[in-house]
């Protein structure tokens, strides 16, 4: 049974059925978070360990499925690719702000970062108050992983400089992120699923935080579900896995 430290323990969200069923089943396409979902969480974002084998591992799992896999996280594509190498697969990074097909096919508007001045202001305010700054090529990150006592003074100060620079606000596990208002994962699946080879597949979202959710939601409007990795109250994931390991085992990768 999953549980929340500190908070009652609540029933366990049900396994998902096996891919192997899914997929005779129908048609299906993978949504995958990476961070705490293909990867282990780490204390910072360039302390990760991941598995030699994952990204050949991933790479066949998208030939089983006909091209139907996508990597959707919250980090650059930049990022990703510095940690798994040239992706061959359909990706979405940024939270959904920039949203790849395959072949390197961008889909809506190509994204933009802060702004030099938005930029200066995160700088002063990590500085000052001991986050750890993140730049990204489309936003921007304040993690205190490290204090988690600092999270309040860093939520008052997301809600006045998003809204001062236009921006929309991604918490995560002992994360803020800004990224270009109106970007999520949700929207990423939805872009996808409106392209070949995703069009007419059931698509299933799996993912373990916040950002997550929108993910899910999205999954759920075009006849599909989510699948909550790790425990956490209030998702709209229909089933569970426990940890990136449970995630390996599920996608027959391991």
């Amino acid at each position: 049974m999953r549980g929340v430290d500190g908070d009652p323990r609540q029933a366990a969200l049900p396994a998902p059925p096996s891919l192997r069923d899914l997929s005779d089943s129908g048609l299906l396409a993978l949504f995958l978070d990476f961070d705490g979902t293909l990867v282990d969480l780490a204390p910072g974002p360039d302390q990760i360990v991941v598995p030699p084998w994952l990204v050949a591992a991933l790479n066949a799992l998208s030939e089983r499925l006909a091209g139907r896999l996508a990597l959707v996280s919250g980090r650059a594509i930049v990022d990703l690719e510095k940690h798994l190498g040239p992706l061959a697969l359909a990706r979405a990074g940024s939270h959904g702000a920039d949203c790849r097909l395959a072949d390197g096919t961008v889909l809506g508007a190509a994204p933009t970062g802060l702004s030099a001045a938005a930029l200066a202001e995160l700088a002063a305010f990590a500085e000052a108050e001991g986050f750890v700054r993140e730049d990204k090529p489309h936003g921007g990150a304040l993690h205190y992983r490290h204090d988690p006592a600092l999270e309040a003074k860093g939520l008052a100060f997301a809600e006045t400089f998003a809204a001062r620079h236009g921006l929309g606000v991604k918490r995560g596990k002992c994360v803020i992120e800004f990224v270009a208002s109106g970007a999520d994962k949700g929207w990423a699946v939805a872009a996808l699923m409106a392209e070949r080879p995703f069009a007419g597949a059931t698509p299933v979202f799996v993912g373990d935080d916040v950002t997550d959710e929108d993910g899910f939601r999205a999954a759920g409007n075009l006849g599909g579900f989510g699948v909550l990795v790790g425990d956490r109250k209030g998702t709209q994931a229909r089933y569970g896995l426990d940890r990136p390991a449970d995630v390996y085992r599920w996608l027959e990768i391991e």
